[in-house]
């Protein structure tokens, strides 16, 4: 939400707005019109001029903070601006124009359902300055003086060079996925509020293809497909009318990067993703006991990072049986496959959408490289890149054995430029662990088997 700028004093200080807090902490002189005035028998005609372009300069209500001054925070009220261009050069305001400019600013900044109200208030408080026995003909100056001010902004031909605080156009509006007139609620959160014009222009038309796509994926459901919301990765996405759900946005914009916004790829990505579910039968893996003696040791969840995201250890040398582990490629698979569900648990799509992997090697040698073991990786790797787009944000390989070093270097080969830039190779002292993890998870959140501080499994 953007809140309107406040103007304080003429010329008007410089305000910065802040997206949740409106300047309401502006100089109390702006909130009300002055009652004491210099008396004057008659009206100056230039004080409507200055009045007018002191208006006009003051951002309205109904228009947003510029994006500088979102972005650098609220300022103190007292803080002064620097004076508009060619200010120098126009003359000093009359007593009675110093006396009048706050009440003018501040029925031009009313709002519009108190407009009326606000100019029986400033009419009195404008004819009180003028002693009684001042002519009508001054006292008709003076209340069309008042009407000059207070009338919009149009009125004064736009002559004056742009100020520092001058509104932004809004950029909210084209950040919409849809017309406002199609259905006014779009939800948003602090991730969508970060997609790029370019992505949310490809978002739009995916969307509107989830129907298709939904339907193609469930040919068993017939056309209630078309219109049947699904959950994916614990997250509802209504393919009529998606935009209504931050999280949902979220979900999908990572089909699209994965595919660097091709709507077309990200289309047939999304497709392979939700047959493979119902294939593989996610919920039915996730439901199986898997041995405790076998599986109980290979992984674990355990602290967040810096920024929130879960922290996921795949501990390959946990069972030193190797045969036990990866003898039957299946089982391994589906334990494999549940244990991510369950680490993207922790992942709420609000403030956090990716997690850190550790990959401990500790204990693994070449001789743990069974075919069996090198048919699980390989199926396990396809099956992530395939069906968990852009769910990595960093991964750590750490105590890997010198003469297994190049395995990680064989990644390079068969994953995207950016996926492998996501990876890096740890050596095997505590001290080493401890400080490159660090570098992004506190050291209170980092297991005491690596040199930090947190809980032990």
């Amino acid at each position: 939400m953007i809140t309107p700028v406040t103007v304080a004093n003429v010329p008007p200080a410089a305000i910065a707005a802040d997206p949740t807090i409106s300047t309401a902490e502006a100089a109390p002189e702006a909130a009300a019109p002055t009652t004491e005035a210099t008396p004057t028998t008659t009206a100056p005609t230039e004080t409507a001029t200055v009045t007018a372009a002191q208006a006009e300069e003051a951002p309205k209500p109904d228009e947003p903070a510029s994006e500088k001054a979102v972005n650098e925070g609220p300022k103190p009220a007292t803080e002064e601006a620097a004076p508009a261009k060619g200010a120098e050069d126009a003359p000093a305001p009359t007593a009675t124009e110093s006396a009048a400019a706050p009440a003018a600013v501040a029925q031009a900044d009313a709002p519009k359902e108190t407009a009326k109200a606000g100019e029986a208030a400033a009419a009195p408080a404008e004819t009180t300055a003028a002693p009684a026995e001042a002519t009508a003909a001054s006292a008709e100056a003076a209340s069309a003086e008042v009407a000059t001010a207070a009338a919009p902004a149009p009125a004064a031909a736009p002559t004056a060079q742009p100020t520092a605080n001058a509104p932004a156009k809004a950029t909210a509006a084209p950040r919409l996925t849809r017309k406002p007139s199609e259905d006014p609620v779009e939800e948003e959160n602090k991730l969508t509020i970060q997609f790029t014009d370019e992505e949310i222009e490809a978002l739009k038309e995916f969307m509107k293809r989830l129907p298709d796509i939904f339907a193609a994926a469930y040919p068993d459901k017939g056309d209630a497909a078309k219109t049947t919301p699904i959950v994916l990765w614990n997250v509802s996405i209504d393919p009529v009318r998606p935009y209504r759900s931050a999280k949902a946005k979220v979900v999908l914009m990572k089909f699209l990067r994965a595919r660097n916004l091709n709507v077309d790829d990200a289309v047939t990505m999304l497709t392979n993703t939700l047959k493979w579910r119902e294939e593989f039968n996610i919920e039915a893996a996730l439901k199986e006991e898997y041995p405790e003696d076998i599986f109980g040791t290979l992984g674990y969840i355990s602290g967040k990072d810096k920024e929130g995201r879960p922290v996921v250890y795949n501990v390959y040398g946990g069972n030193k049986d190797v045969n036990a582990v990866f003898g039957d490629v299946q089982r391994f698979l589906r334990w494999r496959v549940a244990f991510m569900e369950r680490s993207i648990e922790h992942i709420d799509f609000e403030i956090t959408d990716q997690a850190v992997q550790v990959h401990d090697y500790l204990g693994v040698s070449m001789s743990s490289r069974t075919p069996e073991a090198k048919q699980a990786a390989s199926q396990a790797s396809k099956i992530f890149g395939d069906y968990y787009p852009e769910l990595l944000y960093k991964k750590y390989f750490i105590n890997v054995p010198t003469l297994m070093s190049f395995i990680f270097w064989t990644f390079k080969a068969i994953l995207p430029a950016k996926t492998f830039a996501k990876m890096s190779v740890v050596g095997t002292s505590t001290n080493s662990i401890r400080d490159t993890l660090g570098e992004i998870i506190d050291v209170k959140e980092i297991p005491k088997r690596y040199g930090g501080e947190g809980e032990e499994w």
